[in-house]
């Protein structure tokens, strides 16, 4: 029998890279992993609101960089980048508590602004869970937001799943909409997935989201990470020719 694994992690490697990424530190993988969980763990709850996308942390022995990408930058950063400013402080006190050195690093917060959010498997469960913790039909909101998600000429297939009280009933069951497809064996294909929770008064319901991008081939995955570090590809002898 086959096994359930994450679209994400099954991919990395192939057309994904990791979500943490540390440059010339030693000794002090447990401190590091234990302060990337709980950097990423608050800036999502604080933030959600805010439609977080993704958390990215990159680390070296000056600095602690936090990549957060939001559809609504403006309200994170506020005026005059003020928002920032006081994100930036509420981490180090948490740090601090939580005995987390940061001696020798200086803590830098960048806000990306993702640019499709109705693409994006993270806001789209946060879409769906608002709409739900506002009370309204569960098939409704999940049908609206699919054809959201499918009005995107990049987005090749969707599927939404919610798991619990459905509706307030006393017995938990699982329904699940989904249009076009979704391969989530080939490891070329750009599936986003993302899992939230809707926080209701009789219990939390889950929600899983699947969006299908097409397929990454080698040459497009390579181009990506370069445009990522920021340094253009060095062109083939071939094609100067």
């Amino acid at each position: 029998m086959s096994h359930s694994v994450h679209p994400y992690s099954h991919r990395l490697g192939v057309i994904r890279d990791w979500k943490s990424r540390w440059f010339g530190v030693d000794k002090q993988y447990r401190n590091y992993l234990k302060a990337d969980i709980i950097i990423r763990e608050y800036l999502i709850k604080e933030l959600r609101q805010f439609f977080i996308a993704d958390v990215h942390i990159e680390r070296n022995q000056k600095a602690l960089r936090i990549v957060i990408k939001s559809s609504r930058p403006g309200m994170i950063v506020g005026r005059a980048g003020d928002g920032v400013v006081t994100l930036r402080n509420k981490l180090i006190k948490l740090l601090a508590k939580r005995k987390i050195d940061l001696t020798g690093q200086e803590l830098k917060i960048d806000i990306e602004e993702v640019r499709n959010p109705e693409a994006n498997s993270a806001i789209v469960g946060l879409m769906v869970a608002e709409g739900l913790e506002k009370r309204l039909p569960f098939r409704r909101v999940v049908k609206q937001a699919l054809e959201k998600v499918m009005a995107n000429k990049e987005v090749q297939g969707a599927r939404i799943k919610l798991s619990g009280r459905l509706g307030g009933a006393e017995m938990a069951r699982q329904e699940d909409l989904k249009k076009g497809r979704i391969p989530l064996q080939t490891l070329r294909a750009d599936i986003d997935f993302a899992r939230e929770k809707a926080h209701m008064t009789y219990g939390d319901i889950g929600i899983k989201v699947w969006i299908y991008k097409g397929e990454i081939f080698a040459k497009d995955a390579k181009a990506a990470a370069v445009a990522q570090a920021g340094f253009a590809p060095a062109r083939d002898s071939r094609e100067r020719a």
